[in-house]
This record gives C-alpha cells, sequence and structure tokens, in this order.
C-alpha cells in the first residue's frame, strides 16, 4: 500500500510571503530574478540530503511549499520519501525536476521545514526507543515558538509519541492536547493540592483523565495518597515532577540519584500505592528526563507509566542540503556533489 501524504491544505502556510520571498535567502529571491529578466528558463534536477541517520519528517509540508509556491508547480517532478522514513547519511530525500526559476526562490524554505521536522521527529524517536514500551508524553510547547507546535505535534506523532500537551500539537494528525492538574491550579487554592484536584474532578468532563501534580510541598506519596482517598478510581495518576535541585521527603538516600524525580521516590511510592489499595494510579515522571536518563531508569527497573519530556525534543540538530546535479538532463553539480539515485523516492502526484 503506498503511504498517504498530507493534503498542502493541511498547512497554515503564508502563500503570499513565501511565493514574495519574505521568508528565503535573498540570494535565492535574487537568482529567480536574474533567471526571469535574461528570459533563462533551465531545467535542472535539484537532490536534497542530510549527513546524518535520522528519522524524516517536514517532507509533506516541503511539498505543499512547492505546490502552493512555486511558479507553474504542475510542471514540477517531485520524488521524495514519506515522513515517518528512517534514512542513512548522504542517502537522497527528496528531487526536485524542472525550470530553476519557478522554484529558486524556495530553497531556504523547505530545506528548513525539512530540518526542523527531522530533529524533532529523530529526536522523539530516541526517547521512545529509549522508554521501551512506556508511553512518551510530548510536552515541550512551552520551550519554542507557538507557530512551530503544528508540525512539532506531527513529528512527535509520527514518532511514537502518543500524547501531546495543546491542541495545535495534534492538529496534522487528529490528536488532542492533554495534561495534569498543574502547579499553578494548585496555588490557586493556597497550596491544597486537594482542593483543586476536587475542583477539577468537579468541573471537567468525566472523559477527561484525572492526573495531578503532587510535588507541590515536595511530599509526593503522602499528597498522592490524599489525592486518592478523595477522588478514588477517578484518579488515573499521579505526576512527580520534583526539581533537580530537591529530595523528595520520603526519599532517603543521598546519592546524587537521590534528588528530583528519583528512583527511590518512584519505587516507594509503587509500594505505598499497591499497599493501600490503589494500585490503579499510573506514575507519571518529568523535570528534566531526557533519552539517557530514561534509559537509565529502564536499565535499573525503576516502576513508572508515563514520561513527559520537553525541551530535550529540541536539542538535536540536522541540517539538510540541496544541489542542482543536473543541468537539461546532464550531470552538472559542483565538485564533491554528484547525483545520488534512490529507488526508494517516490513520485510525488
Amino acid at each position: 500500500m503506498v503511504a498517504r501524504r498530507l493534503n498542502p491544505k493541511k498547512f497554515n502556510i503564508p502563500v503570499e510571503k513565501i511565493r514574495n520571498g519574505w521568508y528565503s535567502d535573498k540570494y535565492f529571491v535574487r537568482t529567480k530574478e536574474v533567471l526571469e529578466k535574461d528570459n533563462r528558463h533551465t531545467r535542472v534536477l535539484m537532490q536534497v540530503f542530510c549527513r546524518k541517520e535520522a528519522v524524516l519528517c517536514g517532507v509533506d509540508e516541503a511539498v505543499a511549499i512547492l505546490k502552493l509556491c512555486a511558479d507553474n508547480p504542475e510542471n514540477l517532478t517531485i520524488k521524495a520519501l514519506h515522513d515517518g522514513d528512517r534514512i542513512r547519511a548522504l542517502e537522497t530525500v527528496m528531487t526536485i525536476e524542472g525550470d530553476y526559476s519557478t522554484f529558486a526562490h524556495l530553497e531556504t524554505v523547505y530545506l528548513g521545514v525539512i530540518a526542523r521536522g527531522t530533529a524533532v521527529a529523530t529526536a522523539v524517536r530516541k526517547v521512545v526507543d529509549a522508554a521501551d514500551g512506556k508511553t512518551v508524553l510530548f510536552f515541550p510547547a512551552r520551550f519554542d515558538h507557538y507557530r512551530l507546535q503544528e508540525t512539532d505535534g506531527y513529528a512527535a506523532f509520527i514518532s511514537g509519541a502518543i500524547d501531546v500537551s495543546t491542541d495545535a500539537q495534534g492538529s496534522l494528525w487528529g490528536g488532542k492536547g492533554i495534561g495534569t492538574i498543574p502547579h499553578g491550579l494548585i496555588a490557586a487554592y493556597k497550596g491544597d493540592t486537594v482542593a483543586a484536584a476536587k475542583a477539577f474532578d468537579k468541573y471537567m468532563s468525566k472523559d477527561i483523565p484525572r492526573v495531578v501534580l503532587v510535588d507541590f510541598e515536595n511530599d509526593c506519596i503522602r499528597t498522592s495518597l490524599e489525592v486518592a482517598k478523595v477522588l478514588g478510581k477517578r484518579l488515573w495518576g499521579v505526576r512527580f515532577d520534583t526539581a533537580s535541585d530537591l529530595r523528595d521527603k520520603s526519599v532517603k538516600g543521598k546519592g546524587k540519584d537521590s534528588y528530583g524525580v528519583s528512583p527511590e521516590l518512584c519505587r516507594k511510592a509503587r509500594k505505598c500505592f499497591d499497599e493501600a489499595g490503589f494500585s490503579h494510579i499510573k506514575i507519571v515522571i518529568s523535570s528534566g528526563f531526557d533519552e539517557q536518563r530514561i534509559r537509565h531508569f529502564i536499565k535499573i527497573g525503576v516502576p513508572f507509566d508515563a514520561v513527559g519530556v520537553g525541551s530535550a525534543f529540541f536539542r538535536e540538530k540536522i541540517d539538510f542540503t540541496a544541489d542542482v546535479v543536473a543541468v537539461e538532463g546532464k550531470p552538472c553539480a559542483k565538485v564533491g556533489r554528484q547525483y545520488n539515485p534512490n529507488p526508494k523516492l517516490e513520485l510525488v502526484e
């Protein structure tokens, strides 16, 4: 079965600004102008690749940019891999063939969206693999510009993060934002986590999972049990978000691993919940988790059900390059670059 691509209309692309070169490196805009004024309609083959192994994402948006913002896009021949494909270093991920004067101005933009999408998708896949089947929550919205949320959320989705924190992040694939009872709501109830949880439970729709942040007083297990006694089976889970410079009151260890959301805290919590008859309560961990820390928790058998990850998803950097590798059907590329055909590319309709 041929994988489907997202409809270009799905993306909120500022078509006129992109067509006019607003987001493009100036030399590409001027290249287009020179070619047009010189009446030079050279047919080229453009090749796109990166130098790292990665999880590809942003291709559908790049295709949308070409289809909506190129001159006479129907005359372009585009071949590409699919979002979610694993790619090798130097593997060609897309080719564009056509009159260079009609799409030269778009290189900055389509490379940028593939670079961003691939970086986020790759980072998410690494975390998902590290979590070894545990649920990964994509919670980095507050760490970057809000206009990136739609495509970041899509990159997370295709890489295995099934829950996102904003509706925007789920917009391209039909997801909805989820979340916990936050510190701000607890503060509004004068630091009373139970009161905040009761109010949330009273006014929020019953289909919204009740997940409560329980570290406000740095006593996660006691607070969790207090909330559990009030909400009972309606309490889906609790979230530990202890800062890295704090040691929860229940933790007696003194080593490096005792700070923040520690293995000891999770183990004691699981034991206490089960003994108190609250074995249904899920443990969600967050605060500074990344691929390495999650792998460590999995390796030493720390009990948890889901992990929320934030800024760590934005640490990956992946660059893409586009080169003209053929002109009028004949090889023509700068020294060091050459056409690298990829039989896995599919014609974009």
